[in-house]
């Protein structure tokens, strides 16, 4: 069954100020549904069709069809969920605890995080990642990269993400990628977040 472009889960507006409108409608209903389409161009017909996007991007990702366009459909939809018009403020419970245990308080881990967003050349993500065991790291992948590929980043799984291409945010911040980082803590959604360290742990 091929891919479908996930709804989503809130209107186009509802991160405004900090997201705006006109760039979540060019980013979802563009460049995602460009991904998810060439994505299942790529596996149409071939022994990849039917596979999960996880199957796909740990097993696959030397094509490189499936590593661009699987990628930008997976690495979009975290994107979307891990985002919410009531986000913000500060995980709690064992994520927190997590967080405070590799980086010592959420201050410096929002530091670190910050910090691996913008120093990433060119395109491509922040991630924060979830080991076995519970430990979180944080790490960056150029283009659609992401870590569940071989030897991408962290090797966790992925938990929080943050698109640093510049369609994710150029209509609003132009060139201040800092910018949208920052304003990037107001919309996390962090009980999606803490679902995902809970199960990926």
């Amino acid at each position: 069954m091929a891919f479908e472009l996930p709804d989503l889960p809130y209107a186009h507006d509802a991160l405004e100020p900090h997201i705006d409108a006109r760039t979540m409608e060019i980013h979802h209903g563009k460049h995602h549904a460009g991904y998810t389409s060439k994505l299942n161009g790529a596996i149409e017909g071939t022994d990849m069709e039917g596979k999960s996007i996880e199957d796909l991007l740990k097993n696959h990702s030397d094509n490189n069809a499936v590593r661009n366009n699987g990628g930008g459909y997976y690495n979009h939809d975290l994107f979307w969920q891990v985002m919410s018009p009531n986000g913000g403020g500060e995980p709690s419970g064992d994520l927190a605890n997590a967080i405070n245990e590799a980086y010592g308080s959420f201050d410096k881990f929002k530091e670190e995080f910050a910090n691996a967003a913008a120093t990433r050349f060119g395109s491509g993500w922040a991630w924060v990642c979830v080991h076995q065991g519970g430990k979180v790291e944080i790490c960056s992948s150029p283009n659609q990269d992401n870590p569940l590929m071989p030897n991408v980043g962290c090797g966790g799984t992925p938990i929080l993400g943050i698109d640093v291409w510049e369609h994710a945010y150029y209509l609003n911040y132009q060139n201040r990628r800092p910018d949208y980082i920052s304003a990037f803590w107001n919309v996390v959604n962090w009980d999606e977040v803490s679902k995902r360290y809970a199960s990926g742990k």
